[in-house]
This record gives C-alpha cells, sequence and structure tokens, in this order.
C-alpha cells in the first residue's frame, strides 16, 4: 500500500457519516434482542453504553494519522547503517469479517538512510492500523508502506503472528493456529542474506518472506 493508497483510505473513512451515540445504543440493543436476550433486563441495561464505550477503544485508529506518527526523526546517528528491530510488539486488532479479534505480535525491520526514528514510534503505528478493522495482510502491508514511506530507509521487514478468534472461536473451532504474514521491501526483499539475518533475529529459521 502506497501513501496515495493510504490517503484515499483515509478520504474514503472521513466521508461516512457516523451516527451519534444514542443511534449507535440503539444497534447494540437490536443485536441483543436478536440473539434472543432482553436489552432491558437488569444485567444488560448498561451494556450498550458499554459496547459503545468499547468500541471507541477498539477503532481509536480511525481519528488518527498514521504518516503524522513517524513525522520526528533523528538524522543525527553517527553513520549507524545496521539493522534496527523491534520485535513482539502485542498487537489486537479486530478481523472485519466478523469483528471479533486477532491476538498476536508484530517484528518490524528497518535499515536505516541517514535517518531513523524513536521506536515508541513504531509500535504506536501499529497501534493505530490495528485499532481499526482489519484482515492480517492489509495490517502488514499498511505498517511496512508507511515505514517505507515516511522514512525512506534502504529496507523494510515486517513479520506478523497471530490467532484468529473468527476461526479459533467460531466456524471451523481450530484452536492454536497461527497466522503468519510478511512483507519484506528493499534490501530485505533483494538480499536473502539481510532477509535471513532480520528472520533469526526474531527467532524465525525460515524464511517466510
Amino acid at each position: 500500500m502506497t501513501k496515495d493508497n493510504i490517503g484515499n483510505e483515509e478520504k474514503l473513512t472521513s466521508t461516512l457519516i457516523r451516527p451519534n451515540r444514542e443511534e449507535a445504543e440503539e444497534a447494540v440493543k437490536t443485536l441483543i434482542k436478536w440473539a434472543g436476550d432482553n436489552p432491558n433486563r437488569e444485567g444488560l441495561i448498561g451494556t450498550p453504553s458499554r459496547v459503545v464505550r468499547a468500541y471507541e477503544e477498539f477503532f481509536a485508529g480511525y481519528n488518527e494519522d498514521p504518516v503524522t506518527i513517524l513525522g520526528a526523526t533523528y538524522e543525527d546517528i553517527s553513520n549507524y547503517n545496521n539493522m534496527v528491530i523491534l520485535k513482539d510488539i502485542r498487537l489486537e486488532s479486530h478481523c472485519e469479517h466478523h469483528i471479533v479479534p486477532i491476538i498476536g505480535v508484530v517484528h518490524i525491520g528497518y535499515l536505516p538512510n541517514k535517518r531513523v526514528v524513536g521506536i515508541s514510534k513504531l509500535a504506536r503505528l501499529v497501534e493505530v492500523f490495528a485499532k481499526r478493522m482489519q484482515i492480517q495482510e492489509a495490517l502488514t502491508a499498511q505498517v511496512a508502506d508507511t515505514i517505507n514511506d515516511v522514512l525512506k530507509p534502504r529496507g523494510v521487514a515486517v513479520v506478523i503472528e497471530a490467532a484468529h478468534q473468527c476461526m479459533t472461536t467460531r466456524g471451523i473451532r481450530k484452536p492454536g493456529v497461527s497466522m503468519v504474514t510478511s512483507r519484506m521491501l528493499g534490501s530485505f526483499s533483494d538480499d536473502q542474506s539481510t532477509r535471513q539475518e532480520f528472520l533469526n533475529m526474531i527467532g524465525k529459521s525460515k524464511c517466510v518472506g
């Protein structure tokens, strides 16, 4: 996903007319009724409000610009040109097909080209994209492409390992299954030894790129 594509996605989302809080809570009540329960019974009276507040947290990423997250970079890096890796970033997202959790970890690596970014910014970038309705493949590309577009490094690598509750708690019901996706750009795509060094450092002995 290029910067233009990210921008187009942001524009499309921004043109949507969002319902107000009361309308959102009424929608939750409808789902409770559809599930077969009474939204007016004691245990469920406050549930619509709680669900709406939870959605504000789960999907806060729609209100943030991922590009600006990486805006502050550092150029005084003492000619450092080796790999920078941030691994085991906790991932909590929601599947866009069933709106159930995706839980896992994200590993990010890049080869600086005169500029680096604070490591907390990388974790924050993951958070922004994760707090949207997602599929893992798109999330992987979004994180990698944004780093590539903003930092313009010599290479970017992103690997995500996650369990999808849409298949572990419903449907085929196969717990213990992890999905692994990767996006390798620049040197990580062109140079097998660079790619393998990254995979070794994140604990992946086999190439997934």
